[in-house]
């Protein structure tokens, strides 16, 4: 089964869809070894991590593909890729969306801010127009060559338009084609129901950290967001950030082995090899290698 037709299938269910946000082979690796059905990229993580810089639209359509096509190669699981703006106007977002398609990915989001983007959660941003985003979100399904690849429309409008303004958006996007709404920032159980009956599709909410609050996501329980109507929860930046507290203290372990002369042995804070080899799929490759690199026997002469 291709992963479009898994993640349909996933949105089909009864089941309120979790998918941790992925940014490297590790990370994807881990969600898929969870038991997690489904991943998400997030434009904001893979520009952290892949350039180091912040999410203000500086990341490539290339380096993303690329990208995205190693994660979505490494596991069986469907992942969904941030497609940011589309990267141009509907015709670069028709060639856009050929090209995560053909990366293996189950799905993009496109989202209706101005270029250069930033992230959702940043003060500056802006939308383009309603008409040039309805125009964007035809040309992502005229693109796709199999029906079932999912077409996510974020909005960003309602930190500039109020939910009055969101809420048109959210119908406008659903009579142009998108399979599923995506508003970002939203504050309040009020705004996620009023957005959930406007759409008439899927709605995705963004929980960000998932385990910790942040000031422009609150913490709203799965079952009351399910309640709600919401079919999916991304959670893009609960790994990154659990990575980057987990390196911040080996690191200052480690700091203070030099500082000591003494060796340290931590295994509450880092995995064993036998651990990574697990996950990246070492004995397989080993199995793999054995089968194709074996030689038959030549044939006896006197055969």
């Amino acid at each position: 089964m291709n992963n479009p037709r898994k993640f349909r299938d996933l949105l089909k269910s009864e089941d309120l869809i979790v998918s941790p946000g992925v940014y490297d082979g590790y990370s994807i690796r881990l969600v898929e070894a969870a038991g997690f059905k489904t991943a998400c990229t997030s434009g904001a993580a893979l520009s952290n991590a892949l350039l180091g810089v912040a999410d203000i639209g500086v990341m490539g359509l290339t380096e993303n593909v690329n990208h995205c096509r190693n994660l979505a190669r490494s596991v069986s699981i469907p992942l969904t890729a941030d497609a940011d703006t589309g990267y141009g106007n509907p015709v670069n977002v028709f060639h856009t969306v050929q090209m995560f398609e053909e990366a293996g990915v189950a799905g993009v989001n496109l989202e209706d801010q101005v270029s250069p983007k930033r992230c959702g959660h940043m003060p500056g941003k802006d939308v383009v127009s309603l008409a040039e985003m309805v125009k964007k979100i035809e040309a992502a399904c005229l693109a796709r060559r199999n029906d079932d690849f999912v077409i996510i429309a974020r909005t960003d409008s309602l930190a500039i338009e109020g939910i009055e303004g969101a809420v048109k958006r959210a119908r406008a996007y659903a009579a142009a084609g998108a399979d599923m709404l995506f508003p970002d920032a939203v504050l309040s159980e009020e705004d996620i129901q009023r957005l959930v009956d406007a759409a008439g599709i899927p709605v995705s909410i963004n929980m960000g950290f998932g385990i910790r609050v942040r000031p422009t996501t609150p913490l709203i329980p799965l079952p009351r967001l399910k309640a709600l109507g919401v079919k999916r929860v991304s959670l893009p930046r609960m790994l990154p950030a659990a990575a980057i507290r987990s390196m911040q203290q080996a690191l200052q372990v480690m700091k203070e082995v030099i500082a000591s002369g003494q060796p340290a042995d931590r295994p509450d804070l880092l995995v064993g090899i036998e651990d990574i080899m697990k996950l990246m799929g070492y004995e397989q490759m080993r199995a793999l290698e054995s089968r194709l690199t074996q030689l038959d026997p030549e044939p006896s002469q006197n055969a």
